[in-house]
C-alpha cells in the first residue's frame, strides 16, 4: 500500500516562510510527477506546483515565491514557500504518480496526501 503524508503547515504571519514536506511510503519502485495543490475555504482545489526529473512549474499566483522540490531516494518532495500572504491560506496536497509493487503486482498510480493546513495571518 502506497501513502503520502504531508507536514510542516502551520500559522505564519504575512510576509513569512514555510516549508512543507510530503514523505511517500510503500514498496515504492520509482517517481513519476510530483506536484502540490492547494484548497482555500469554499474554492476548488487549484494546481500550485509541478516537478518531474528536474522542470518544474508553477503557478502564476506563486511563481518566484514558491520553490518545489524533491528527493527520490528519500521518497520526498518538499514545497518551499516564501513572503506569504494571507490568500495562500489553504489545505495543501501533495501528489504524485508512483510505481509501486502491490500485493503480487506492479502498478502504476495516482495518488494523493490527506493535506496539511496552512493559515497566514495579516
Amino acid at each position: 500500500q502506497v501513502q503520502l503524508v504531508e507536514s510542516g503547515g502551520g500559522l505564519v504571519q504575512a510576509g513569512g516562510s514555510l516549508r512543507l514536506s510530503c514523505i511517500a511510503s510503500g514498496n515504492i519502485i520509482s517517481f513519476g510527477r510530483m506536484a502540490w495543490y492547494r484548497q482555500a475555504p469554499g474554492k476548488q482545489r487549484e494546481f500550485v506546483a509541478e516537478i518531474f526529473g528536474g522542470p518544474t512549474n508553477y503557478a502564476n499566483s506563486v511563481k518566484g515565491r514558491f520553490t518545489i522540490s524533491r528527493d527520490s531516494a528519500k521518497n520526498s518532495v518538499y514545497l518551499q514557500m516564501n513572503s506569504l500572504k494571507p490568500e495562500d491560506t489553504a489545505v495543501y496536497y501533495c501528489n504524485a504518480d508512483i510505481f509501486a509493487k502491490l500485493a503480487d503486482s506492479y502498478q502504476s498510480g495516482d495518488y494523493w496526501g490527506p493535506g496539511t493546513q496552512v493559515t497566514v495571518s495579516s
